[in-house]
């Protein structure tokens, strides 16, 4: 059995750190170097963060989302420094390493959090999205309201009944969603009907002149009247015209206004509108004598 020498362990230990401590001297300008670098992309993902809040201040109108646009913009800046710094000090395996790992990281939250990240980009698809802005007047999936909030999960719209459905990201960007707030005028659809005996031009005049004086229309705006179709008990038309309108209660109103303003005009004329009418035949009579008699 050899016997300890500690004269030369000591003698071993001290050329190991003076072997680290002429590799940190050598190394100490990459190192110097790598930390000037990774503070200033520090400094620089602050001034992106900065500017990026300024310029898309107008664009995305919900504070959450524009907060968490610009951390993960200030932490994609920070990665790349500290990526460029491992490198400045020749540390490619750690590199590639830590690369590794984020991958595995990555795919694994991704896995975890599908569903939620899909909202999570949609939201971010939405901020940007024009179509869609805070106060609209909406319908998709079903339900119609006003968009009260916007963020990274859901939107939030307010009905007509003042309730508020909440409504994944996921959902509004798969779906088809009309709004009525985006353009200015809308086109209104009333249905209606007249009897038989109408003289139809006479009808079709007067349902024009009557929407034409309740509605002005516009510039190559007119109003529409056409006949489409003969029902059980009369001759069917829709009248269509245009309106000022940036919510589906503007149309629900001037349908209201139109049906009123047609009916008074058919009154005065003695224009008829039929309902439908049920007639019982009691032509084939019955003997009711006792015996047949």
């Amino acid at each position: 059995m050899q016997d300890f020498d500690l004269q030369e362990s000591i003698k071993g230990i001290w050329d190991k750190l003076g072997g680290w401590l002429d590799s940190l001297i050598l190394n100490l300008p990459n190192f110097l170097l790598a930390v000037i670098v990774f503070v200033l992309f520090i400094f620089i993902a602050k001034y992106v963060g900065r500017l990026f809040e300024r310029i898309t201040r107008k664009q995305i109108k919900q504070d959450s989302i524009r907060l968490m646009v610009v951390k993960v913009i200030k932490a994609i800046v920070i990665l790349i420094g500290f990526f460029i710094a491992l490198g400045l000090l020749n540390l490619d395996k750690v590199l590639t390493s830590v690369l590794a790992g984020a991958g595995v990281v990555g795919l694994a939250i991704g896995l975890a959090l599908q569903g939620t990240l899909n909202n999570t980009f949609s939201g971010l698809i939405l901020s940007f999205l024009p179509e869609l802005q805070i106060g609209d007047w909406v319908e998709t999936n079903g339900y119609a309201g006003a968009v009260t909030e916007i963020n990274l999960r859901n939107i939030v719209i307010k009905q007509s009944d003042n309730n508020y459905v909440v409504i994944p990201n996921s959902k509004i960007v798969e779906e088809p969603f009309k709004n009525f707030t985006r353009t200015s005028r809308s086109r209104v659809f009333v249905d209606c009907g007249v009897g038989y005996e109408s003289d139809l031009e006479m009808v079709r005049d007067l349902t024009t002149e009557v929407i034409k004086d309740k509605f002005p229309q516009r510039g190559n705006e007119e109003v529409e009247f056409m006949y489409n179709g003969f029902g059980d008990s009369s001759i069917n038309f829709v009248v269509r015209f245009w309106i000022d309108a940036t919510k589906n209660r503007d149309l629900l109103v001037a349908q209201h206004e139109a049906i009123i303003s047609i009916k008074k005009a058919f009154d005065a004329k003695g224009v008829n509108i039929p309902f439908p009418i049920r007639t019982i035949d009691f032509s084939n009579k019955l003997s009711l004598n006792k015996g047949g008699e």
